[in-house]
């Protein structure tokens, strides 16, 4: 059953909306300098927002820090007893979300085996970006650092939005501990952003525009979700937009052909009602290019781009088989 929530998911709102400046080249333009917090009185908020919103999660059982070539990333492992021999799952984040956007998933998800989050180089949150990343690469090189150094053989990957884009970019590049991927309605991934999207996420993304009309911009981009900035995620994703300025590259779409690269087996999901995409396309390009056999596409209907705060269940349940079914592969 669909929940309907005021979305603490309005950090997949603000996803979508800095995923379509990234499709314009609006404010993330790489000047040469590096992304970061505006002023010192701005990261102290964000850090207060950010505490906040940790609150509503399970503990975790261990947080530490991975030094990779680009900055240390804040790692985080949430671990419920009896699961310690399980795969673990690393959950890759929507653009502007740091690990609070998980709050939703990770009882569900964490009931299974181990899950790991981190908060993206380059994007609000507590890890700390040192060198410029320039291109695809760079984003793949520093992530597939930090899949090396956790201490497990073998991870699962998966990415919610514009994180899903990250997980099939370090898949190309060759990261031989991925053993699946799940990509939560991906962006840039299975098809293009539709133009009157980037159109929609101008109005919403501008602070000078009157705040009603961004926020219906915002709603619009949703899918009709309502907003409340008063939620701990809502609170931390505004104050992420007005404290911290990102300098990333531009994303390159992911081809039909790097797409039948992949080896290993592929689980996407598509959110009927994306307003990200268009969905029935996407769902044809997967099936029609994931050439892995335990490879799945799965289409949710009546579902928007906040499919994870709206049907948490369903979604974990999918999740958990597709892996399920991976590992006795894996073990025959």
């Amino acid at each position: 059953m669909k929940r309907k929530r005021r979305i603490t998911l309005v950090i997949i709102i603000i996803g979508i909306l800095f995923v379509m400046l990234l499709a314009v080249g609006l404010f993330f333009r790489d000047d040469g300098t590096l992304g970061g917090f505006t002023s010192e009185e701005g990261e102290k908020e964000f850090i207060q927002a950010y505490d906040i919103a940790m609150e509503d999660l399970p503990k975790p059982k261990e947080e530490f820090w991975v030094e990779t070539d680009f900055g240390k990333v804040k790692v985080y492992k949430f671990l419920e007893e009896g699961t310690e021999s399980r795969i673990p799952l690393l959950l890759l984040p929507g653009k502007s979300a740091p690990t609070p956007m998980w709050e939703p998933n990770l009882k569900d998800l964490m009931k299974d085996r181990p899950v790991y989050t981190i908060d993206l180089l380059g994007e609000p949150g507590l890890s700390v970006l040192t060198k410029r990343l320039k291109t695809a690469a760079d984003q793949a090189a520093y992530l597939n650092n930090v899949i090396e150094q956790l201490p497990e053989e073998t991870v699962h990957l998966a990415g919610l939005s514009f994180g899903g884009w990250n997980v099939v970019n370090v898949t190309l590049f060759n990261s031989t501990k991925i053993a699946s991927i799940i990509l939560i309605d991906p962006v840039y991934v299975f098809g293009p952003i539709p133009l009157k999207m980037i159109f929609a996420s101008i109005p919403a993304s501008v602070s000078a525009v009157p705040k009603p009309i961004r926020e219906k911009m915002l709603s619009y981009i949703s899918g009709g979700a309502e907003t409340d900035e008063n939620e701990p995620i809502g609170k931390l994703i505004e104050t992420s937009m007005r404290t911290y300025k990102s300098k990333l590259p531009l994303p390159e779409k992911i081809t039909e052909e790097q797409l039948q690269e992949l080896k290993i087996p592929v689980l996407g999901i598509i959110a009927e009602d994306s307003t990200m995409h268009h969905s029935k396309k996407s769902m044809e390009v997967g099936i029609e290019n994931l050439k892995n056999p335990l490879s799945q596409m799965v289409m949710f209907a009546n579902a928007s781009h906040a499919i994870n705060g709206e049907y948490p269940d369903e979604l974990a349940q999918h999740i958990n088989d597709f892996l399920g079914k991976v590992e006795t592969n894996i073990s025959e």
